[in-house]
Order: C-alpha cells, then structure tokens, then sequence
C-alpha cells in the first residue's frame, strides 16, 4: 500500500507552478498512460490556463485550494476549495482564477 499526502503534494505543485515560466505543474499520483484510471495533482497560478481540449474519457477536478473556471462552449462552470466539477464530454478548458490546485481524476475511455 502507498500512502500519499495530497494537500503537501498540492502545496509543492503550486510552488512549483509560481516559478514555472508556463504557470503550471502536475504529478501523477495514480495510474498513468498505461492504466485507465489516472488521477494528478495540477497547480496553476492566477491568470493561466490549460488551452481547449478534448476529454480523453470521464473527468473530475476536484478543487483542493484557490478558485477555477471550467468553460465548455457557451457554459462555464466556477470551482472553489472543496468543490467538485464533473468535466462534461468534448471540449472544454480550465483557468485559474486565483493561484490554484486541484486533484484531476480521469477514467480513459478505452478503444
């Protein structure tokens, strides 16, 4: 069994995401390419976001500290400390409203 400290490893990817010259960081805490469940610990500072993109299967951001927006389309949907999001299917996109870190949890569709 492996035991990780989300809240620590959200306060190093932020850390991490401030000096980063894109404003962003993440480590995979579980799962990986080769598995169909992945979950991330991401950090972005205020003011960054990740471009649209499409959703490689079913999603959540689970926001650990600051303040996030998810916009699909015309749609956009705010997430604050505790708050959990549902990624909706297609394209969508995240910003940072404030410095933030999120747990990121994807089940991959498999082909």
């Amino acid at each position: 069994m492996q035991k990780i400290s989300v809240e620590a490893l959200a306060r190093q990817q932020l850390e991490a995401a401030l000096s980063s010259s894109n404003g962003r960081a993440a480590d995979t805490v579980y799962g990986g390419h080769e598995k169909i469940l992945r979950q991330s610990v991401m950090a972005m500072a205020a003011g960054t976001r990740l471009s649209e993109h499409q959703n490689p299967g079913d999603a959540t951001v689970f926001v650990i500290g600051g303040c996030v927006r998810l916009l699909a389309g015309e749609e956009s949907w705010q997430g604050k400390s505790g708050d959990l999001l549902i990624v909706p299917p297609g394209l969508h996109s995240l910003e940072a409203e404030e410095d933030s870190t999120f747990l990121f949890t994807v089940a991959k569709y498999r082909d």
